[in-house]
């Protein structure tokens, strides 16, 4: 595996642990009734997301290009991070939104 692959791989395990972890304390604010707070957190997991997007498109355009991105454990587990990051940032915002409609 080169060094730029797994730079970019890296990179997705990063963010995307850095988005779960935002929206984990963005929802513990809103728990506490801190929603402005909690959104404020939400736009760091977004700022978070988009780096994270950055690693994968890097990949997308290696291999739209035509270049072999090799497929290996490690690139299915970063992307699996990042579905997971997606997944649970859009049901962060929900609860969220839960708590502020509960106040």
């Amino acid at each position: 595996m080169n060094e730029e692959l797994l730079q970019a791989i890296m990179g997705l395990i990063m963010n995307s642990g850095n988005v779960k972890s935002d929206c984990m304390e963005a929802i513990q604010l809103a728990k506490a009734g801190k929603i402005e707070e909690a959104r404020a957190k939400i736009e760091e997991a977004n700022k978070n997301l988009v780096e994270a997007h950055h690693s994968q498109t890097g990949l997308l355009t290696q291999e739209a290009k035509g270049e072999k991105v090799e497929v290996s454990l490690l690139l299915i587990h970063s992307q699996d991070h990042l579905m997971n990051a997606i997944t649970f940032k859009d049901l962060a915002v929900e609860v969220i939104d839960l708590y502020e409609h509960i106040a």
